[in-house]
């Protein structure tokens, strides 16, 4: 399967993002979506899995889930929106980390791309950064990756454009 990995749309959506992902199997969004249509335009693109963030409210918070937990070609995801990076957990998460056991971790938040394997607990953490242009952030992106069998291979960062330019 391949996957087109996003975060913190904040509203915004544009033909750049939906053009690499074109392909997909699906889509995950790790939260801070904006407004429903940018979830209905993906799924034009391919099928959504998505969990609310910190700053959608009305229908999107009320239709997703905080965390979305499933299992895909034999790999164990966890996606939530706040998450922090390894090892830099908060005790409460270290503890569902701990529980939930993930083969892969994503999240959003904080605007800023991270790919770090936490080799305690075996798992991938992904943040694929920001999309949208609202943040501090200096370049938008996005991540596809690959599952198969058991198997996450030919993870690749996308870099949509500067943040206030359109890619």
């Amino acid at each position: 399967m391949k996957i087109g990995i996003i975060s913190d749309t904040h509203d915004h959506i544009d033909e750049a993002i939906l053009r690499h992902f074109e392909g997909c199997d699906e889509i995950w969004h790790a939260g801070d979506v904006g407004e429903q249509h940018i979830l209905d335009t993906l799924e034009k693109v391919a099928p959504v899995r998505a969990v609310f963030g910190n700053i959608d409210g009305g229908p999107v918070k009320w239709n997703l889930p905080e965390d979305a937990i499933f299992e895909v070609e034999g790999i164990k995801v966890w996606i939530t929106h706040i998450g922090g990076y390894p090892p830099k957990y908060t005790v409460k998460l270290k503890k569902r980390l701990d529980e939930i056991k993930p083969n892969l971790f994503i999240c959003g938040h904080s605007h800023i791309l991270k790919v770090i394997p936490d080799k305690d607990r075996q798992l991938l953490h992904i943040n694929p950064g920001a999309a949208g242009h609202k943040g501090f952030h200096k370049m938008r992106t996005i991540v596809t990756l690959d599952i198969t069998e058991g198997k996450m291979s030919d993870l690749k960062v996308v870099e949509l454009g500067k943040r206030g330019q359109i890619g």
